[in-house]
């Protein structure tokens, strides 16, 4: 009996040094039936198109995982205030952290403090790189290709131009563009801008950039902007305007009606504020950016990942280098109808 318990205390000994020397010990798999705790962070709250991918994700969260608590947090787009966000959250013990960047350029620090707990993280919306998401095993990426929205929205654009040779108002068969660019440097934004123009281009018609300027994706910067822009020589020579995002483009509108002018505008996301003025006219085009699936593909791969599975089993995703992109779609007064919620 002696030798028989000193057997079992040995092996219980040997079990406990090899959890020991091991480094990290891996998280114990919640019991069936126990909620995760997701900590979700938005780069800022009142952005046009995160609200409303953050209400589809409650809602996706509410109807097909109930065993899911959120804990959203806005950043108020500082990454310091984001940063400390991630720390808090992982105080807390997080089943997984779910990030949306403020500077994309700043993943490796946030990928590093989830590694550092041994927590999974899935960052949306701004994308960290290939590099930083390869250095930690259980991290992953969903959003899309940024240059597919410069390329639709450039195509929407070449489209209604053909439709309407009324938009060329000094009928010299060039596009006289004005620019308002999301944030400089943003790979989103330099995306949009480069692909959208190449895009027109590709097809045929040549470009003129009359104006370009940051609006740091804020509808009430861009009304200041463009109407400065109309207010001054420049403004009787565009013929169309060009928005990285949809809450710019309507900055853009409200402006030209200060100024009874009604130039073609073009955004990016399809929210549904911007399907409402490609129904009254009042917006010619936008690209559709798909936070209703952003947001499932999220749960999806935490709910995979939280059970030890493959991040995209079961599911419609393919992930390439760690990633799942969600495919744009180009938006007009041809097709809103199909994306009015």
């Amino acid at each position: 009996m002696k030798k028989t318990l000193m057997s079992l205390l040995m092996v219980l000994g040997v079990a406990a040094a090899v959890v020991s020397c091991g480094g990290k010990q891996e998280a114990a798999k919640p019991a069936e039936g126990q909620k995760y705790t997701l900590g979700v962070t938005y780069y800022k709250f009142d952005d046009n198109f995160l609200a409303g991918m953050r209400n589809d994700m409650g809602a996706i969260a509410q109807e097909k995982y109930p065993q899911f608590e959120l804990l959203n947090n806005d950043s108020q787009n500082s990454q310091a205030i984001l940063n400390d966000q991630v720390d808090a959250l992982i105080s807390k013990g997080v089943s997984i952290l779910v990030v949306n960047l403020v500077d994309p350029s700043n993943g490796q620090v946030v990928v590093d403090k989830a590694k550092a707990a041994n927590i999974p993280i899935i960052l949306f919306n701004k994308d960290p790189g290939k590099a930083v998401l390869e250095s930690y095993d259980k991290a992953w990426y969903v959003g899309n290709n940024p240059e597919e929205s410069g390329i639709f929205q450039g195509e929407t654009v070449v489209k209604n131009w053909k439709a309407n040779p009324k938009q060329d108002l000094n009928g010299d068969g060039v596009i006289q563009f004005a620019m308002l660019k999301g944030e400089p440097g943003h790979p989103d934004a330099e995306a949009r801008t480069k692909f959208s123009v190449e895009t027109i281009e590709k097809a045929g018609i040549k470009t003129e950039k009359v104006f370009e300027d940051a609006a740091f994706w804020d509808s009430a910067q861009a009304k200041d902007k463009v109407d400065a822009l109309l207010s001054g020589p420049n403004g009787k020579k565009v013929e169309v305007i060009i928005a990285n995002n949809d809450g710019m483009a309507m900055g853009a509108i409200e402006a030209m009606k200060a100024h009874n002018v009604m130039l073609p505008v073009y955004g990016v996301d399809a929210i549904p504020e911007a399907l409402t003025l490609i129904e009254k006219g009042d917006l010619s085009g936008t690209v559709l950016n798909d936070g209703k699936n952003q947001a499932l593909a999220v749960l999806e791969l935490a709910n995979n990942i939280l059970q030890g599975k493959d991040p995209v089993e079961g599911t419609q995703w393919k992930l390439v280098d760690k990633s799942v992109r969600v495919p744009y779609v180009g938006v007009d007064k041809d097709n809103y109808k199909d994306f009015v919620r």
